[in-house]
């Protein structure tokens, strides 16, 4: 392993307004920066923050001080004190693999390791790839502790490679201390496209330059669903990025394939990992805008027995939920129009502003207007290695229609 940065942290004692004070008795893992009403000293990245409550001065909760976040206190220990050292970090990872141990008994040997606050780790994400685990930051508090995690990581997952990922606000704020994205601090990577398996189908995914870890791991339950649905079925994968629902399918049997997405790059990793599968089904690419790929579609008066759309999060921000909403009717109506009768319609979002009640209320209200008669086959909601420890940490649900 190359040498970590070796970061003095210091202890801070902070006091918070009663709204956050009872948030954080709910374990809530975030104080934003307006909450503060007392702090002992102006702090840096990593610095552990403790929260005193009022009344009684005593502990409630402690975290890692972020100096270039609204969210300024990651919290990670609630209700009772503890050394936040090695030997903690040790105890969170064995307890997130293990959670993770039914995935890993199926013939996948890809997975979420560290899924960020709902496994304790705010702001770090850790995917494993066969034998390399690429870890994900998203925040500077992580860059002193990184010597006490990264042996853990290798030794609970198995894995013989570490990759570090750093997010565009890391690179851009503050100090990196040597470190940069795309760096192997651990083991030797022969290829930066590494291969792995989903469910027993192979894949590949560029852990140096691909986007976030490399590949998306979070709707592997519902590509293998795609695949069960698809012996003898025609399927169109729209946002299909890698090729994943589109691979499942043609390893399940489907006879005809497309996979839609407005970057050339994406359908050349979505060809190579259909390749790397044996199918007898034709495999067409599309590189178009979704909106426009699919009216050119209609015009054409194509239908096929499934037709997938999983779209990229529509809403980043609070002021974007409306036209989020929008999007998501425009890609119900538009879908709707493609599918045959007695066909499949499977609509997800990964926006986590809009709430699961009102994303599935949407689709319907805009299937209802399709004027198709339709019945709701199933609902699903995130894999087992994305559990979800509080309210804004669930942002997937997907949803299956029939449609006569």
């Amino acid at each position: 392993m190359i040498s970590l940065p070796q970061i003095t942290t210091s202890r801070i004692a902070i006091k918070l307004k009663p709204v956050a004070e009872r948030m954080v008795r709910k374990q809530h893992p975030w104080i934003f920066e307006g909450s503060i009403t007392k702090q002992s000293t102006e702090g840096a990245a990593g610095d552990l923050a403790i929260i005193y409550d009022h009344k009684k001065n005593k502990f409630l909760a402690c975290g890692f001080f972020d100096p270039y976040s609204p969210i300024r206190i990651k919290l990670l220990q609630h209700k009772t004190t503890a050394t936040i050292d090695s030997d903690w970090f040790k105890e969170k990872i064995t307890a997130a693999h293990l959670l993770r141990r039914p995935l890993l008994e199926t013939d996948t040997n890809s997975y979420r390791l560290i899924y960020g606050e709902n496994d304790g780790f705010p702001g770090f994400i850790a995917d494993v790839y066969n034998e390399v685990v690429v870890v994900k930051l998203y925040s500077h508090i992580w860059l002193p502790y990184l010597s006490a995690i990264f042996p853990h990581l290798l030794s609970v997952s198995g894995a013989k490679v570490l990759v570090l990922r750093l997010s565009r606000l890391l690179q851009n704020k503050g100090e990196l201390h040597g470190l940069h994205d795309g760096q192997v601090i651990h083991g030797t990577l022969d290829d930066e496209v590494v291969i792995f398996r989903e469910h027993g189908l192979r894949f590949a995914a560029n852990v140096i330059r691909g986007h976030k870890t490399g590949y998306f791991l979070d709707h592997r339950h519902n590509r293998k669903k795609v695949g069960e649905l698809a012996k003898g079925k025609t399927v169109l994968d729209v946002f299909s990025y890698a090729g994943g629902f589109s691979v499942h399918a043609l390893s399940g049997g489907a006879t005809d394939v497309s996979s839609l997405d407005i970057s050339a790059q994406a359908l050349d990793m979505a060809r190579h990992n259909a390749s790397l599968n044996p199918h007898t089904g034709k495999h067409q690419l599309m590189a178009v805008d979704a909106f426009e790929g699919l009216q050119a579609l209609i015009k054409a008066k194509k239908q096929f027995d499934i037709v997938v759309i999983d779209p990229p999060s529509f809403a980043k921000r609070a002021s974007e939920v409306a036209k989020a909403e929008h999007s998501y009717g425009r890609l119900a109506n538009l879908g709707a129009q493609l599918v045959a009768k007695g066909g499949i319609l499977v609509l997800a979002s990964c926006s986590s502003r809009v709430s699961a009640a009102s994303f599935f209320e949407l689709m319907e209200h805009h299937l209802r207007n399709s004027r198709r008669s339709f019945r709701l086959l199933e609902q699903t909601a995130h894999d087992v290695d994305h559990p979800i420890g509080f309210e804004e940490g669930a942002y997937l649900k997907c949803g299956y229609w029939s449609l006569n």
